[in-house]
């Protein structure tokens, strides 16, 4: 079993909120109270912690508009009540009734996909004369996600939005949510706009003329040196925002990479195994043995529900001050607070996996790791993981299972192609706004919507993470965890002996070869 990691930074520059005065107004609150939203994409990961952000500490607001497409046969409205039976919404249900809560938020059947964004024009009156604000967050977040499909989501459904946002008689406010990580090209990103790859109307009327089939041709063409379709289609997307500013309150929100939560309201929580949930499940499960990655890089990545802090902070300044007084770029990053290397986040991840919360199941003892040169990283990958999924699912064909590891190790590659472009490259993020909010605010808000390092304990929050991914995407009941420990010692005892015996027989061949007679 591996030692407990050590981090520096972990009480480093860590800062205290003082005392919070019970006459202090929560100005942001304030600044939601009796109006209505309307959020796109508020089923997604992002989407589902702004909204219980919302309902929880803005209990002022009037109603929450969700654009929200029928799916598998359930109609709008059914989702609402389907999203709120998500463990997410316990607290906020607690505090304010669930049918309150049922009555504040209302389905707009819709899809951005579609013209005039498939909303009946009952529904699009309703929100011409009630709402102020909007948050546009709805986009495909696949990175290999076909062109012709995320150009029609992420680039011509926010055009969609625009013209929508232009007929509400009394917008306050327009919130595009872009990524930090959609100009590429520019390995300091400060919090202003910058040119498109294309004329993103041009891109969008080539593939709505042409086919899926015809786009695909040409994709890797139209990209050039961008190196995939979520960053080319949101770099559009945000040249589309910048050409309304002159008409529209409209700002730009660029988040980092969105992991689970950090604070509130059930630490660790998340719904995909995006990101580092998904290594840290690959490689506790025993099933990723190597990585292809700049060990002493980083990635900036930041808490979904510091992103929605820093969100609502945003919205406040911008509708109290106006666009006119402020920055209409704005960064939700955390590289220049803290910095936690790749092969930090996999030592801490593995001795949290190993000692604390062992996940169920393991195909081998979690080990392996990170290799500078491509070469040797696959080399090992064939080894390690693809040499012991094949024998293992030949078991498993021999004694009538269907096979399992070669698919999973078939994603698995598919996932570190995307992965290892932005784990060998290393970008900065400008926060300047963000430091400058943190100023303005007053003690209760700080303590409401948090925007900076406060009590950060990384081992805490990693155990966070791997138990809610046990308990909400595996389906590992928290009963299961000694039995797992037990597991995890047998696998180590194996994983020696393995290594011993490879060893042994590697010795002994060379015996033979060089000195036996």
């Amino acid at each position: 079993m591996s030692t407990k990691p050590k981090f520096n930074f972990e009480k480093e520059g860590t800062l205290t909120i003082g005392h919070v005065d019970e006459n202090e107004v929560d100005r942001v609150a304030e600044s939601f109270k009796g109006r209505s939203l309307f959020i796109t994409g508020g089923t997604g990961f992002l989407g589902k912690v702004l909204v219980e952000k919302l309902l929880r500490s803005c209990g002022g607001l009037k109603r929450i508009y969700l654009l929200i497409r029928p799916k598998k046969g359930k109609d709008s409205q059914e989702r609402i009540k389907d999203i709120f039976q998500n463990v997410l919404f316990d607290q906020v249900k607690q505090m304010r009734g669930e049918q309150h809560i049922l009555n504040q938020v209302v389905a707009i059947a819709g899809d951005v996909m579609l013209p005039g964004l498939g909303i009946s024009e009952k529904d699009l009156e309703t929100l011409r004369n009630e709402v102020s604000i909007v948050y546009h967050c709805a986009a495909t977040v696949r990175f290999d996600e076909p062109l012709r499909n995320a150009v029609f989501m992420n680039t011509r459904g926010t055009k969609y939005m625009l013209e929508l946002a232009g007929t509400l008689k009394h917008l306050d406010f327009f919130a595009y949510c872009s990524t930090a990580y959609c100009h590429l090209h520019v390995k300091t990103l400060y919090e202003k706009p910058y040119d498109p790859p294309a004329n993103p109307h041009q891109v969008i009327q080539a593939c709505e003329w042409l086919t899926d089939e015809e786009v695909s041709l040409i994709e890797r063409k139209i990209l050039g040196d961008i190196p995939n379709t979520y960053a080319y289609t949101k770099s559009l997307a945000e040249a589309l925002v910048v050409e309304k500013f002159s008409e529209l309150p409209a700002v730009i929100l660029r988040p980092s990479i969105v992991i689970p939560i950090w604070k509130e309201p059930i630490p660790g929580w998340t719904d995909n195994i995006n990101g580092p949930t998904g290594l840290l499940i690959g490689a506790g499960k025993g099933v990723i043995r190597t990585m292809y990655c700049n060990s002493s890089g980083y990635g900036d990545f930041l808490p979904v529900d510091v992103a929605v802090n820093g969100i609502l902070v945003a919205s406040w300044r911008n509708i109290t001050a106006g666009t006119d007084h402020t920055n209409r770029v704005a960064h939700m990053t955390s590289s220049n607070d803290i910095k936690v290397s790749w092969a930090e986040i996999i030592e801490l991840g593995r001795w949290v996996i190993e000692n604390k919360v062992p996940l169920n199941g393991v195909a081998w003892y979690p080990g392996g790791s990170m290799k500078s040169n491509y070469y040797i990283h696959y080399i090992c990958m064939v080894l390690f993981q693809w040499l012991p999924a094949l024998f293992v699912d030949a078991l498993l064909l021999l004694f009538r299972y269907p096979p399992v590891l070669c698919r999973v190790q078939n994603r698995i590659t598919k996932g570190f192609e995307v992965f290892e472009y932005y784990a060998n490259n290393v970008w900065s993020f400008d926060n300047s706004e963000a430091v400058k909010l943190r100023k303005l605010m007053n003690n209760k808000e700080r303590k409401t919507y948090v925007i900076e390092k406060i009590d950060l304990d990384l081992i805490d929050y990693f155990t966070n993470c791997v138990l809610c991914a046990r308990r909400l995407i595996l389906k590992e009941s928290d009963e299961s965890i000694p039995a797992a420990k037990r597991h995890m010692k047998i696998m180590w005892f194996v994983d020696k002996l393995f290594k011993c015996m490879w060893l042994f027989g590697i010795l002994y061949m060379l015996y033979r070869c060089f000195f036996a007679s």
